[in-house]
């Protein structure tokens, strides 16, 4: 039986916000929010991913936004039914703005809201081909010297960067700019993908050979094309690069493989962009309205330099480096770093009769596996879910609309009932001396990936080698290294023919560096963390992610990455964002925060 009650609840009050909406009645739609609220837009009204916490922000930007953005139509999504539990009503809504049509979840208390979702699904006249609208395809009746669909393909790749230019070049072909370039090929915006590496997906294929997915398949769909329901839960990383590289080609994107970027300049007059790239030993000139930096979180490696590194006499690389354990059986190796790479690593070395030893310099945040899909994804991203008809949108919308200032006040209870689940499994790390800790809240894994995108390990059986002692643990600083191993601040030697520094990644916004200049990266500012003042993530707090999918201090400059999630996720808001620039649609952005920290 519907809950007519909680939708009259909810309708009534979307009219009167939109009432006051639309009379510019700034106080009046203030007062639809309890005093704590918040309101947390992709797009519709800042033209930003922002979040204004507080009655007061919430003035500020309406007073900022609101005669620009003439939002109208507010009410419950069509099939959708408000529901009530706990004292919260939530309700899936839908409304329109002067440019686009937009999607929201909602949640009451007391009749006022306390957080609201708004998101841009589409602009007006400028919607994505698909359902009743999708290409026809064959063109019916008769033509002289019609090009055929792949006679069109070829021309296409022949003029786009020579005779005609993209609007858009995305730099970096892994999964976020594949699916960006997707999201812009739906909606005609003429694209780029330039890549280093000779296929889509070698930046997986290229990676340590026992590296699998941590997430569940049903947090990593694609945009457009889910992973069929046969695929494996947790996808070995060459079957993922054959699924990119299909991708790409059956999403038709212009890919350009075996390609480097030599340099990159804005010039403010003509608003266009000069880069230079090496595609395949010919130098192309490209001049783009608009530039993605889409080389990931895991793309610039943090490698460190220690005192005596040039001595060694074995083999040392960072862990982006590592292909596997084959060539070091029965030999001596040392794995400087304790999250994710470096677990797997040494678990693959364990398994190649390697002696191996993981050096831990800092605490790090272990959850299972099994019970992480159980507890902390299950209710969004699982079988069960699918059953229930949660949707990957809904899903992704849901995880969306709890504001950063709040989320892990959700998360802190999920990681105590995990901490209680796998008591004895915890206990036994610390019987070996593994140094846990639960993040600085004990909000667990998403914060922690959220604030600092390290300082965790999904296990899927590393720690239980640990707990036995098949993979031996030593613990400190590294003082030096010397010709046959490793020399830790305590005065520990650990002998070794191998070392892999799995020492993490530098912010994006090193690529900007290398790539444009270091004074437009210190104009952009760090990428990646939400200022929450706890280990690698500095204050103040900015609420949202450094400069990810969104206008940055450099005009024309974006950054594009995250997780498969994210990378799905996020590139609607992107891909729009881009899409009204080249329609010439007014995009006056709000909320562009400080530069506070450098790269």
């Amino acid at each position: 039986m519907l809950d007519t009650t909680a939708n009259a609840e909810v309708q009534a009050l979307l009219d009167r916000f939109g009432a006051a909406l639309e009379a510019g009645d700034i106080a009046a739609a203030t007062d639809c929010f309890q005093d704590d609220c918040y309101w947390r837009d992709l797009v519709t009204f800042t033209w930003n991913i922002h979040t204004a916490e507080g009655k007061g922000q919430i003035a500020d930007m309406l007073t900022a936004q609101l005669a620009a953005t003439r939002p109208a139509g507010w009410k419950i999504a069509a099939g959708e039914t408000a529901a009530a539990d706990g004292g919260v009503t939530t309700a899936w809504i839908e409304f329109e703005t002067g440019v686009a049509r937009g999607y929201g979840l909602l949640r009451l208390i007391g009749g006022r809201i306390w957080t609201l979702l708004t998101t841009m699904a589409e602009l007006k006249g400028h919607e994505e081909h698909k359902g009743f609208t999708r290409p026809l395809g064959a063109r019916h009746g008769a033509g002289k010297h019609r090009p055929t669909w792949k006679e069109e393909r070829e021309a296409e790749a022949r003029e786009l960067g020579y005779t005609r230019q993209p609007y858009v070049l995305i730099i970096g072909g892994g999964q976020g700019g594949i699916a960006l370039g997707a999201r812009l090929r739906q909606l005609g915006v003429p694209t780029i993908i330039v890549e280093k590496n000779d296929r889509p997906g070698d930046s997986w294929r290229r990676r340590y050979k026992s590296l699998c997915l941590h997430d569940p398949v049903w947090y990593d769909h694609l945009p457009y094309i889910k992973f069929p329901e046969n695929w494996p839960v947790f996808a070995p990383k060459d079957k993922i690069g054959d699924w990119l590289e299909m991708y790409t080609k059956v999403m038709e994107l212009n890919y350009w493989a075996k390609t480097t970027c030599k340099s990159a300049k804005y010039d403010e007059k003509t608003a266009e962009w000069t880069v230079v790239v090496d595609r395949d030993g010919e130098e192309v000139v490209l001049r783009p309205k608009q530039l993605v930096l889409a080389t990931g979180m895991s793309g610039k490696a943090n490698m460190p330099s220690y005192p005596g590194m040039e001595t060694f006499r074995g083999d040392q690389h960072h862990s982006s480096q590592h292909t596997g354990p084959d060539a070091y059986k029965d030999r001596k190796a040392v794995v400087i770093g304790s999250n994710n790479s470096a677990h797997d690593i040494c678990a693959a070395l364990w398994e190649n009769d390697v002696d191996v030893t993981m050096v831990q310099r800092s605490s790090t945040h272990i959850v299972r596996s099994d019970t992480l899909m159980d507890v902390g994804l299950g209710g969004l991203y699982s079988e069960q879910a699918v059953r229930s008809g949660m949707t990957t949108e809904k899903a992704d919308l849901i995880f969306a609309s709890l504001p950063y200032r709040i989320l892990h006040t959700f998360q802190i209870p999920l990681y105590e009932k995990m901490k209680e689940i796998d008591a004895d499994f915890y206990a036994g790390l610390e019987k070996a001396g593994f140094w846990l800790d639960w993040g600085a809240d004990g909000s667990g894994l998403f914060m922690k990936y959220l604030r600092r995108g390290s300082g965790y390990y999904i296990d899927v059986g590393a720690s239980q080698l640990i707990i036995d002692g098949q993979i031996k643990l030593a613990h400190g600083n590294v003082k030096e290294i010397v010709p046959d191993g490793v020399v830790l601040e305590d005065g520990t030697k650990l002998a070794a023919d191998l070392i892999v520094y799995a020492t993490g990644y530098g912010s994006m916004n090193g690529w900007a560096a290398d790539l444009i200049g270091r004074d437009v990266a210190d104009k952009v500012g760090k990428c990646w963390g939400l200022g929450s003042d706890t280990p690698k993530d500095p204050g103040p707090w900015v609420g949202e992610q450094r400069n990810m999918w969104k206008p940055t201090r450099q005009a024309a400059l974006w950054f594009h990455g995250g997780n498969l999630h994210q990378s799905r996720h996020y590139s609607q808001f992107l891909s729009l964002q881009l899409k009204a620039r080249m329609e010439g649609i007014d995009t006056p952005v709000y909320g562009v925060p400080e530069t506070w920290h450098l790269g």
